[in-house]
């Protein structure tokens, strides 16, 4: 399916939001998500299904000051 990852468009076969980040590469990172403007916890994100043209956000903390 079709979904748009940071404003970029991707291509992904998994049907939910963990799965995705999974292929994305951000397996095992720590990163808040977002999908379709709404927080998505690292709990719940096997439990997102995404559809064709969601709006995913990936956002890594950063360090420094």
């Amino acid at each position: 399916m079709n979904i748009i990852v940071n404003g970029e468009p991707r291509q992904v076969t998994a049907p939910d939001l963990a799965g995705a980040l999974a292929e994305l590469g951000y397996g095992g990172a720590r990163v808040a998500t977002a999908v379709n403007g709404a927080f998505v916890p690292a709990g719940a994100r096997a439990g997102q299904a995404l559809a064709e043209g969601d709006r995913v956000e990936v956002l890594a903390p950063r360090q420094g000051g």
